[in-house]
Parts: C-alpha cells; structure tokens; sequence
C-alpha cells in the first residue's frame, strides 16, 4: 500500500517561497517557518490524485470555456510528463513551494509557461486537497477491502477442513463447553465480514466531490460540478462548499473502521500467541512468521501475531489524533488540517501490512488435534450437556444445574471427567440419570448436539462455511 516517491526536496530561495500568494506580503517568509508550515514532505504523496484532479478540472474549464482546446491540451500534457517525472524518481520537491499542489503547479508553468497559471482558475487549495485525499482513500479503501477478502478466504478454507476437529471452547479463558476449531475459525470470519461492510460504508459516503467548493464560498466562474465529479468517478458533487473543504469526518470514519478492524486482529493475534505456546500446544505456526532468541536456542516467538497486537495500539491513536484535531475548528477551513494526512496515511499502510501478514499466516496454520481434544476433555467441559439431559428428564433446570455442580465436584476430588464415571456413580446424584446419558458427555454427541444455524456441529460448521463462501464470491 506503501507508494514510492522521490526523495530529492530542495529550500527555494526566499524570493520565491511565496510566489502564489505574496501579492500582500511585504517581506518573504521565515526560513524556519516555511519549513514548519510545509507539507510536500508528506502530502506529495498524493501526486498521482492531485494531478488526475487537475486534469478533470481542466478539462472542466474547457466545457465551460474558461479555458480554450489548446490550452487544454498543453495543461494535460504537461501534467502527464510531471506525473511520469514524479514516478521517475526526476522530480525536485521544494519545501518553499509549500505542498504538492504548489510544487506541481509551478512545474507546470515551468513546463508550459503563463498557459499554467490558469489551471487554478476556479478553485482552491482548500478544495484541490479534499479532493485529492478522498480520490486517494477511495482507492487504498478498494486494496484494503480486497487484503480482508484474501484473509476471510483463507480462514473460511481453513475452517472447512475442521469442521470437526473439536476443542475447548472457553469463557474468562476458562473451559467452558466443546466446539470445532472450524467454528472458532468462522467466528473471526464474522468479525472481519462486519469490517469489510464498515469500509464499504465508509467509501460510499466518502464518494462526493469537493472540487468547486473552492477556499469556501464556491465560485463566480461558470463551472459545472457535475462533470468534475464524473470525470473522477465519484457519485455526485458534495452538496454544500463549507462543509466540503472544512470537514474530515471521512477520514475519521475510516480510521474508527480501521481502528475496529485491528482490534478484531488484536483479538486474532492473542489467541494465536497462546495457542502457539507450550502451554497450550493447539497450533503450529511456519517457521518464516516467526523469530528466535539470541539465547534461549529452543524459543520459536510468534513475533507477527505480536507486532499486529501492538500496532493496534497506533491505529487507535491515530483515530484519537483525528478527533482531537476536528473537534474545536469553526467553519471552514484551517490549517489545523494540514495535520489530517499522516495519521491517516499511517493507518492505511499499517493495515495493509498487518492484513498482508494474516492472509499469508492463516491459510498455512498447522492444528495440533490432539492437543485440542485433550484439552476439550478437560475441565468438565460436558457439564452443561448433563444439566440439558436432566432437563430433558423433568427436572427444572435450577435443580439440575445443582446436581451437576455436585457431580463436578465428585470427578475433581476423583480426578476423572464426567465422562469417565460409572452410571453407578452418576445416578448417585440424580436416579434419572441412564446409559444414555454417555451419548451427550462425549465430546462428539456435545458438538453433535448443536446442530441449529450457527451453531459448533460439524455439519453446521460445513454448511455455515459454505454460506461464508457464498457471500465472498457474490461481493
């Protein structure tokens, strides 16, 4: 998700620091201050958007005959052989130019001579910038979308071939009741279908376009919105010119989407680190996610599903860092936005990285079965299986939940499982009780059992997996 740019950024002199907009200025900006005010140090990377902005925009110009054919056509051009410089690696960044708008903009009449100058008839940099970052996060949201794709369908494929491999299922990381890895499998698919339909939402009410509303007020040039936002593909024009270029609530959007989405990797990444450990032995997790000790030889550390854990922790400050920037700005625009794109920047490369990782780990994690169903027999995790048979037999559940408790307590002083009693020492507890009641404390008739839509049964494993694949394939 990462773009390549040029590195090369030069400090013009200061008699051009402030070409664009020096008219009113009596003397040339600070050198300190025109590097702290600068933003082409990172916003350039929105070159490629800026340049396919002002190519719709003068086209625009053109309909509406601002601009003529030819002066048209030398504006794209032009920017075209900036764009191929850009990506090249030929392009100098100014910091005294400021940001990338004003760096491409006077490559341009560089390039092209006074023909340049009017490209910026009819908008603002406050409209240009809002445009170019929903053009830029329409697309990384469309890779980010596909990367959940990729990991949904290794979980789901993962899932499909333990439809009946069964484990403890756990509350407060207690053994509570036996389900299927499969079914845990689908769990985190459920997580991340909810994600990718946040992303989808969020592109869709990112999809106006804010070219027009100029510095705030809009413009007295005959310009036509409407072809401006189909020239670049999105839905409609934004409705209102305050709100366009002022508000960044898009970006907040995606960034308390991406913040949900990497607390569900979060979540992901604990379990994988506990059931990798020796401790728990459920999992096996190939060699090359992971690292070893410079001094503990036999140490095998599960340092991917760490590291996502703790850029979760970056994600959601970089939610935060949003909020607190929009939440004090009166209408419209402030230079407070200038701070808007790292974080969000930030956000989508970390996702991407850490979706990039999980699509490859997943589909290659090794189960270890017996550790699992070992586990699954311990803790009396049939307990709740008794308490429904004895309901079945007229005793009220209250009643029955005692008796159970009482016969849990019988197997810990004994050390043995439910399962590993004798009817006799059973039915001590409840006279109800007979040989068929081995037939749902087993850890096969207790998954058997849960046979209804969504539940742990293998056969509502394969056919909730089936519905999974469904949904994928018809996206």
């Amino acid at each position: 998700m990462t773009d390549s740019r040029d590195k090369k950024t030069t400090s013009a002199p200061k008699t051009a620091a402030n070409q664009a907009w020096g008219g009113r200025f009596d003397e040339p900006v600070d050198d300190f201050v025109a590097r702290f005010t600068a933003s082409v140090q990172f916003d350039r990377r929105l070159y490629r958007e800026d340049i396919q902005g002002s190519i719709a925009h003068a086209q625009m110009l053109c309909e509406v005959d601002v601009l003529s054919g030819e002066e048209r056509d030398q504006i794209i051009s032009g920017l075209e052989h900036i764009a191929e410089d850009i990506a090249a690696g030929n392009f100098t960044w100014s910091v005294a130019r400021e940001d990338v708008h004003m760096n491409i903009e006077a490559a341009l009449t560089e390039r092209i001579g006074s023909v340049g100058k009017k490209l910026h008839t009819g908008r603002s940099r406050n409209d240009q910038v809002a445009t170019d970052i929903r053009l830029w996060l329409r697309h990384q949201i469309d890779d980010l979308t596909t990367l959940v794709g990729l990991l949904q369908r290794g979980i789901i494929d993962l899932a499909g071939r333990h439809s009946d491999t069964i484990m403890p299922g756990f509350t407060h990381l207690q053994t509570a009741q036996p389900v299927t890895f499969g079914h845990h499998l689908l769990a985190w698919n459920e997580m991340l279908e909810r994600d990718y339909s946040r992303l989808i939402d969020c592109r869709e009410r990112l999809n106006q376009c804010p070219l027009g509303a100029a510095a705030l007020a809009g413009t007295t040039y005959p310009i036509d919105r409407q072809s401006s936002a189909a020239k670049l593909g999105f839905a409609k024009p934004s409705e209102n010119s305050l709100d366009s270029v002022s508000d960044r609530d898009f970006a907040i959007e995606f960034c308390a989407a991406a913040s949900i989405l990497m607390t569900h990797l979060s979540r992901i990444s604990e379990e994988l680190i506990l059931w990798t450990s020796a401790q728990f032995n459920f999992i096996h997790l190939p060699d090359r996610f992971c690292t070893g000790s410079s001094i503990m030889p036999q140490k095998k550390n599960p340092d991917v599903p760490e590291l996502v854990r703790g850029k979760t922790g970056r994600v959601n400050g970089n939610l935060i860092a949003l909020l607190t920037l929009m939440k004090s700005q009166p209408l419209a625009y402030n230079k407070d936005n200038q701070e808007d794109k790292e974080p969000l920047f930030d956000s989508v490369d970390t996702v991407a990285d850490c979706l990039r990782a999980f699509a490859d780990m997943v589909p290659a994690i090794v189960a270890n079965k017996d550790a699992m169903y070992s586990a699954a027999k311990a803790g009396f995790s049939t307990a709740t299986d008794l308490a429904d048979y004895l309901v079945g037999r007229g005793i009220a559940f209250r009643d029955a939940h005692e008796i159970v408790g009482k016969s849990v307590a019988y197997g810990i002083h004994k050390a043995i499982d439910l399962s590993d009693m004798s009817l006799a020492e059973l039915r001590q507890f409840a006279p109800e009780i007979n040989a068929d009641v081995f037939d749902v404390l087993t850890l096969e008739g207790s998954v058997a059992a849960r046979s209804h839509h969504g539940g742990t049964a293998p056969s509502a494993v394969a056919a909730a997996t089936l519905r999974a694949l469904a949904r994928l394939e018809n996206r």
